[in-house]
C-alpha cells in the first residue's frame, strides 16, 4: 500500500468513523439489547486509531509487532461479545462493515486511478481478511470456553452430595454417566466422605434414563473407590427395564448392595448403622 493512500486514511479518520458508524448502525442485525452506541463507537474509535498507526508505521504483514495492538483490542472486543451472547456473524460484521467504510473513501480518492485504486482495495482487504479471521477465531475460542465452564458447572449442580442423616450421604445422579462426569462423581463423593467422616453412600440412579455395560462400569468403579475410603455405597433407583438389561448385559451387582427406591435404600442405611427411627405421637401446642 502506498504512504499517500496510508496518510490519507489517516487524515480522514472521523470521516471514517462516521461512515464505519452508519454501516453498523443501519445493520438489520445490530444487537441493541447487548451494546449502547456509546460503547460500539468506542470500540470502533479504538481500533480505528491502532489500525490507522499500524498502517502508518509502512509494515503491511499483520505478523508483524506494529500490528499487535490492534490484533490485542479485536480480541478483546471477540471475548466480551461471545460473553455478551453476539452471533459469529454479528462479531463478524464489525471488521466487515469497517471494510465497507475504507473501501468507499479510497473509490472518492482514487476514482480517476482505476488500476492503483484496484491495488490499493486489494492489499486493504488482505490486511482486513486478516483481523477478520483473528476475530472469529477468537471469538470461537471464547465461546468454546464459556462453554466448557458451564459443563463443568453443570456436571457440579448436577451432582450434589447431600447428608441426609448422621453418618448417611446421598447422591442423585440425573442424565448420562461418562468418564468424565464419572470422575466428577467420584471426586465429590470422596471429597464429602472425608468431610463428614460418613459411613454410607447411597447413589441413587433414578434420573439415569439408561444403563449399558459402561454406565454398569462406571458405578462398580465409584462403589470400589468409596469403600478403598472406608464406606460402603447402596445403589438406588433400580428400575425394572434397567434390572432387566444388567441381566441381559450379565453385569455382576451381587456384590453390590441395590434398592429400588431411595426410600428403601435409606431404610437399609438406618438398619446398617443400627438407627432406629420411630412414629412418634403428635404432641399438641398450647398456648
Amino acid at each position: 500500500m502506498q504512504s499517500q493512500t496510508t496518510s490519507y486514511l489517516k487524515k480522514n479518520k472521523k470521516r471514517i468513523l462516521e461512515s464505519w458508524m452508519s454501516n453498523q448502525l443501519t445493520d438489520a442485525t445490530l444487537r441493541e439489547d447487548l451494546i449502547s452506541n456509546e460503547e460500539l463507537h468506542t470500540q470502533s474509535e479504538d481500533l480505528l486509531n491502532a489500525f490507522t498507526k499500524a498502517l502508518s508505521s509502512g509494515n503491511f504483514d499483520m505478523e508483524s509487532e506494529a500490528y499487535q495492538p490492534v490484533v490485542d483490542i479485536l480480541s478483546d472486543i471477540s471475548i466480551t461479545r461471545a460473553r455478551q451472547g453476539f452471533s459469529p456473524r454479528e462479531t463478524s460484521l464489525f471488521v466487515l462493515s469497517l471494510k465497507r467504510a475504507l473501501q468507499q473513501i479510497l473509490h472518492d480518492e482514487l476514482k480517476n486511478n482505476i488500476p492503483l485504486l484496484y491495488q490499493e482495495v486489494l492489499e486493504l482487504n488482505s490486511i482486513l481478511d486478516s483481523l477478520s479471521i483473528v476475530t472469529t477465531e477468537t471469538f470461537i475460542k471464547g465461546r468454546e470456553e464459556i462453554i466448557l465452564r458451564q459443563t463443568d458447572e453443570i456436571s457440579e449442580i448436577s451432582t450434589p452430595v447431600i447428608r441426609v442423616w448422621e453418618g448417611i450421604l446421598a447422591l442423585p445422579i440425573i442424565g448420562t454417566l461418562d468418564s468424565a462426569r464419572t470422575q466428577v462423581v467420584m471426586e465429590n463423593l470422596l471429597e464429602k466422605i472425608v468431610e463428614t467422616g460418613s459411613r454410607i453412600a447411597i447413589l441413587d440412579i433414578s434420573g439415569v434414563p439408561a444403563v449399558d455395560s459402561l454406565v454398569a462400569q462406571h458405578l462398580i468403579k465409584t462403589v470400589s473407590a468409596t469403600r478403598l475410603m472406608g464406606a460402603e455405597c447402596i445403589i438406588s433407583g433400580i428400575r425394572a427395564e434397567i434390572a432387566q438389561t444388567i441381566v441381559h448385559l450379565g453385569i455382576d451387582l451381587s456384590n453390590i448392595y441395590t434398592k429400588a427406591s431411595l426410600a428403601s435404600a435409606l431404610k437399609l442405611a438406618f438398619n446398617m448403622l443400627n438407627i432406629e427411627v420411630r412414629r412418634g405421637e403428635k404432641k399438641s401446642m398450647g398456648y
